[in-house]
């Protein structure tokens, strides 16, 4: 099993971090810690790391503006691998630009049931305004802060006499139980079939008429009545891959699309050099780039008058 490569970013103690670490060391967990990293070098959490084996790294980000800041993490976390990024106690607001490069890939936990209390202050206002449970959210990080979609909720009862104090240090074992799993099976989507095969028929079935059929054992989609744009490859002949096929313009660009990236790109069987294969059971599909080539699958394929009407509809 092919484990997702995630860095953590904290700015102290790192207790939702050592949670994560704790759970990636079973033989099953979905997912590898590949680098803790911080905006304070002094953060305990980064000795634990270090103990544990995981690279660490940290600059304070005092005297940078945030934009350089946040360039500076991206580039450390990307000479690590990593595939995603868990926000686990890092007390920095990030920049549009580095949101924007993790879109979809970085998860915050945040000690409240969203979207009650973004912010700060959640286990207090939880008790002033008398509600039965506070708890904790994991959700994927946005722009707006504590705004994007919840993955998953742990409710903590509020008893009588709790403090903000009380009631946080309760919530925090339900963070602690709760991030790792919901990482593991944020990760574990992205190698999903049925996810994958989803967002594939989402793009594909929004070209002009488009429609599905199943050829060659596998989900094909077309221009009704005419040719196929795209097929959905899972395990297609023994391959062991999870792929999608679409058309290209030949030998050349096949071949080097597979020198560019052989683990990625591949010629697929019994398809010929008008095909190539991408993977997308990597953990690291860029669906735009993936939108772009069954576009392009489409047009080459499109009678002239439709893919005429597509190119106003564009331009418009």
């Amino acid at each position: 099993m092919k484990k997702a490569k995630v860095a953590v970013l904290i700015s102290g103690a790192g207790t939702n971090m050592a949670a994560l670490l704790y759970a990636a060391k079973a033989a099953d967990c979905r997912y590898e810690l590949v680098l803790v990293a911080s905006n304070d070098p002094e953060a305990p959490g980064l000795e634990i790391a270090r103990a544990e084996g995981v690279a660490t790294w940290a600059r304070s980000h005092k005297g940078m503006n945030r934009d350089a800041f946040d360039a500076l993490v991206d580039e450390q976390l990307r000479a690590a691998g990593a595939e995603y990024v868990a926000l686990a106690g890092y007390m920095r607001i990030l920049s549009d630009d580095f949101v924007a490069r993790w879109e979809g890939r970085m998860l915050n936990i945040h000690p409240s049931l969203l979207p009650l209390y973004k912010g700060l202050n959640t286990h207090a206002q939880a008790i002033e305004n008398g509600d039965e449970f506070g708890g904790c959210s994991v959700h994927v990080v946005t722009p707006e802060l504590d705004d994007g979609p919840v993955l998953a909720q742990t409710p903590v009862a509020i008893v009588p006499g709790d403090t903000a104090d009380s009631l946080a240090a309760r919530v925090r074992f339900a963070e602690h139980q709760l991030y790792p799993r919901a990482l593991a099976a944020f990760v574990a989507r992205e190698r999903s079939p049925d996810y994958l095969r989803a967002r594939v028929r989402e793009i594909a079935m929004a070209m002009p008429e488009a429609d599905e059929v199943t050829s060659h054992g596998m989900p094909c989609f077309g221009i009704i009545k005419g040719k196929k744009f795209a097929y959905f490859t899972e395990d297609h002949h023994g391959d062991g891959k999870i792929a999608l096929l679409v058309k290209i313009s030949g030998a050349d660009e096949q071949a080097g699309l597979i020198e560019m990236d052989s683990e990625r790109y591949y010629r697929p069987a019994y398809f010929g050099d008008g095909w190539i294969g991408i993977r997308l059971d990597l953990g690291d599909t860029d669906w735009d780039a993936i939108g772009e080539w069954i576009r392009k699958s489409w047009l080459a394929i499109a009678p002239k008058k439709l893919a005429g009407l597509m190119a106003v509809a564009d331009d418009f």
